[in-house]
């Protein structure tokens, strides 16, 4: 399993062929996304931050390292934990791709799915 083969895209990009499997990992549909537009092959909602996290998060930078901390913390919670060893699987079996909405591309829950997926 190598790392190279987990990718970020938000869900306003085109799908590409190299994409592998593509989940979306947000609790809320993308905003004005086709479900033929997004191309998933999954979408675990279990993953996603907690409504209260993301409201706090709001995407400040300034509250990235405390997301992070928190948002790990969620993941270990049961259905979290079984969405978490289901991405696991996924990347086991080939490339694949972390489909988010957000804007900022360097602070979002996929990162921290990917950089977990990636520490094994």
């Amino acid at each position: 399993m190598t790392t190279a083969n987990i990718r970020l895209k938000r869900a306003y990009d085109a799908a590409a062929d190299d994409d592998g499997t593509r989940v979306l990992v947000d609790r809320i549909w993308p905003r004005g996304v086709s479900k033929d537009k997004a191309a998933l092959d999954e979408w675990l909602k279990s993953v996603a931050p907690s409504t209260t996290l993301r409201k706090w998060f709001g995407h400040d930078p300034a509250k990235w390292d405390e997301f992070c901390t928190r948002y790990r913390h969620e993941l270990q919670e049961d259905e979290r934990a079984e969405g978490v060893q289901r991405l696991r699987a996924l990347h086991a079996a080939g490339p694949m791709t972390l489909v988010f909405a957000a804007k900022d591309e360097e602070h979002n829950n996929a990162v921290v799915l990917k950089q977990l997926l990636q520490e094994g």
